[in-house]
């Protein structure tokens, strides 16, 4: 019975970069070089536990940032199978910053700057589309770094009924995005709106930057695919090491980052 690929590869225990990662860049990796075509089905979590020796959590971490992808799909009492180029291509617009940085094979990691719950000013109930009866939010702000390297600034809003146990233990030693998998929830679309701005004193500071450097500012509100928004972050993102790629089709668009090592 020949062995599936993924199955064949390990981890490492003596890096950095965690463990649900690693096995994202595993089933990604043999997805691209095509051993896993599509329809292709993984392993059990079961078998990538016994295999790699990590426990379910991490299994299933690593598989919901892959559906939140659009790489894999569940089927219920089937399995877990690599998805259809089109629905692909439909999820690569919907950005993770973890997914995407480990796809450039760079070391995505985050800081911590706050963390609260709070009742939702006026202005971020109106991006969350919460009505005058606003419920409590999370609200935290993050550096995001890569390669050790700060990128962006980050503030983001959701609120709490979406994922009602989250600490801000859980927060730094997950990637959000694969929590709510767990509940269900995935993005389906996401609108962002870019704009050139120059950093203040204090922003400066953070990013390892000079007071003035050019940076994007951008707003994304990212909705569930029965159109509720559960997403609204404010991002300074590092304009001295991040370009902006549009591709103008006859049949459409795409958009792409680069980002200098």
């Amino acid at each position: 019975m020949k062995i599936n690929p993924i199955l064949q590869s390990q981890l490492s225990m003596q890096s950095d970069i965690p463990l649900y990662s690693q096995l994202v860049s595993i089933i990604r990796r043999n997805i691209s070089a095509g051993a896993l075509p599509a329809g292709a089905l993984l392993p059990s979590e079961t078998e990538l536990c016994r295999a790699f020796n990590v426990s379910r959590s991490t299994v299933r971490q690593a598989i919901g940032a892959l559906e939140a992808d659009g790489l894999v799909t569940r089927k219920q009492g089937r399995g877990t199978f690599v998805a259809e180029p089109k629905m692909r291509r439909r999820a690569e617009n919907v950005y993770s910053f973890t997914s995407e940085i480990s796809a450039l094979g760079m070391t995505p990691s985050s800081t911590i700057l706050e963390y609260e719950i709070i009742s939702p000013p006026t202005e971020i109930a109106d991006r969350l589309e919460m009505g005058v009866h606003a419920t409590p939010v999370y609200r935290f702000v993050r550096i995001r770094n890569v390669d050790g390297q700060p990128l962006i600034l980050e503030t983001s809003y959701y609120p709490i009924y979406i994922y009602p146990k989250l600490t801000r233990e859980l927060l730094e030693t997950h990637s959000f995005y694969s929590l709510l998998y767990e509940e269900g929830i995935m993005p389906f679309s996401a609108l962002d709106t870019y704009q050139a701005v120059s950093m203040s004193r204090e922003e400066a500071e953070i990013l390892n930057c000079k007071p003035g450097d050019c940076a994007f500012s951008v707003e994304r509100r990212t909705r569930t695919e029965t159109g509720i928004v559960y997403e609204f972050t404010l991002s300074l993102i590092r304009a001295d090491r991040v370009k902006l790629e549009i591709n103008l089709q006859r049949d459409g668009v795409t958009f792409a980052r680069s980002i200098d090592a």
